[in-house]
């Protein structure tokens, strides 16, 4: 069963609320602030010099114009493929049986919560109602493949933390 020996996972960037007139929930796009803020997380990503070889992101717009800053900064643009499991309430199983026919050794995949948390608590063997921490939008964590398919958190980095980095 191949997988991601590394797998970076970005939650979208700041979109129009839920519920904002005449904008259906799976046509929310990034906000301005969004878009600016995704730009400087995205430098941030490009200063760490990740060496991700593939981004795969939720078709939703709000998520794959996330994908689009970030991949176009780190000069994968030719290398941005969608994906239905990652669209919002995607199965955090379902994504794992997909990442279990990946066979990039380091995979960036954008998407939407709670199914992102809820994805690294199982790839972390974590249990119980909630996991211990939120990916907050435009937030990023790093897992690394260990033994029987499980994955080690690497970091979890708030987009503070690389708008900073981008500065």
């Amino acid at each position: 069963m191949p997988i991601p020996a590394r797998l970076y996972i970005v939650r979208h960037g700041i979109a129009e609320p839920h519920g904002t007139p005449g904008v259906a929930d799976a046509e929310r796009k990034l906000t301005p602030k969004g878009e600016a803020r995704m730009k400087e997380i995205a430098a941030g990503l490009k200063r760490l010099d990740l060496g991700v070889e593939r981004v795969v992101t939720s078709p939703l717009p709000r998520a794959l114009r996330t994908a689009e800053i970030v991949a176009e900064k780190l000069g994968l643009s030719d290398r941005l493929e969608t994906s239905e499991v990652l669209s919002a309430g995607a199965s955090p199983r379902a994504i794992r049986e997909w990442l279990e026919t990946r066979d990039e050794g380091q995979l960036m995949v954008v998407g939407h919560n709670p199914d992102l948390t809820d994805l690294v608590a199982l790839l972390l063997g974590l249990s119980g109602p909630i996991p211990p921490f939120d990916l907050k939008k435009g937030g990023v964590t790093t897992l690394a493949a260990g033994e029987q398919g499980r994955y080690a958190l690497e970091w979890l980095a708030t987009p503070g933390l690389f708008r900073r980095l981008a500065d």
